[in-house]
C-alpha cells in the first residue's frame, strides 16, 4: 500500500493520510480541436478512511496536455484550466450554530463560489467580517476598514497582524477601503485568503468563547455540587 498525501475530510474534519486503498483518479484525454490545444480531464475520489464517517470527496479538474519528451507518454502539464468541486460542492467548514446565521451564510456561499466567482467570495467575506466585528465586538462605523482599525489593542498581537496583513494583499487592501458590497477584482488564491480569515476568527472568537463558556459553567456547577454535598453532611 502507497502513501500518497496528507489530507482532511471536509465532512468530519478528521486529518488522515490517503492511500491508494481510498483514493482512485482517472484521465480522459480531451479531443485537440478544442480552442485551448489538448486537454486532460482528470476526476478523482477520496473515502474517508475514518469508520465513522466514510464520506467521499468527488471532483473534476481540467490540465493542459502533451508528451513527455524524455518518456513518450502523453500527461498532464502545467496547472489546471478549471476544477469543480462536485461532493461537497465547497470547501465550507462545520461550524456550530450558535454561531449568528447570517454570518455562517455569508461565510458557506463564499467558499461556495471561491472558484467560480472569486470577487463575488470576497465581497461576500468582506460582509461576513463586518458582521463578526459589529456582532462579537459591539463596532459599528460607516467603513470596514474603520471597524478594522478599531479592533487594534482590542485583541492579540497576532489575531491583529493576521487581519492587518491579508487586508494589504494585492486588491485586498484597497477593497476593504470601499462599501463591503462593490464587487472588484481579486483572484481566487486571494479570496482563499480571506476565507482562510473568516475560519480563524470563526473559531478564535466564537467557537472559543463558547467553550469557555461551557467549561466555567461546569466548574460552577461542580463546585455548587461539591457545597451542597457537605452541607447535607454537615452533622
Amino acid at each position: 500500500m502507497s502513501t500518497l498525501f496528507p489530507w482532511t475530510c471536509p465532512y468530519c474534519e478528521r486529518a488522515a493520510t490517503i492511500t491508494d486503498s481510498c483514493f482512485s483518479r482517472s484521465n480522459h484525454r480531451f479531443n485537440h480541436t478544442n480552442k485551448l490545444g489538448d486537454l486532460i480531464l482528470e476526476t478523482s475520489v477520496i473515502v474517508c478512511p475514518n469508520p465513522s464517517c466514510s464520506e467521499y470527496a468527488f471532483e473534476c479538474s481540467v490540465y493542459p496536455g502533451g508528451v513527455n519528451p524524455s518518456t513518450g507518454l502523453w500527461q498532464k502539464q502545467g496547472d489546471p484550466v478549471d476544477i469543480w468541486r462536485i461532493k461537497p460542492d465547497s470547501m465550507a467548514r462545520h461550524f456550530p450554530d450558535y454561531i449568528p446565521t447570517a454570518i455562517l451564510e455569508d461565510y458557506r456561499e463564499s467558499c461556495a463560489i471561491r472558484d467560480l466567482s472569486p470577487k463575488a467570495s470576497a465581497t461576500l467575506s468582506r460582509r461576513c467580517l463586518q458582521g463578526m466585528i459589529r456582532d462579537y465586538w459591539k463596532i459599528s462605523k460607516k467603513r470596514l476598514v474603520d471597524e478594522i482599525d478599531a479592533l487594534d489593542g482590542k485583541i492579540d498581537k497576532l489575531t491583529w497582524d493576521a487581519i492587518d496583513a491579508v487586508r494589504k494583499i494585492g486588491n485586498i487592501g484597497a477593497h476593504m477601503e470601499k462599501d463591503i458590497d462593490l464587487m472588484l477584482d481579486v483572484d481566487p488564491a486571494e479570496a482563499g485568503l480571506m476565507i482562510g480569515l473568516i475560519e480563524s476568527l470563526l473559531k478564535d472568537w466564537y467557537v472559543a468563547r463558547h467553550d469557555r463558556e461551557q467549561h466555567l459553567a461546569h466548574l460552577k456547577q461542580a463546585a455548587v455540587q461539591k457545597a451542597t454535598d457537605k452541607k447535607g453532611k454537615a452533622p
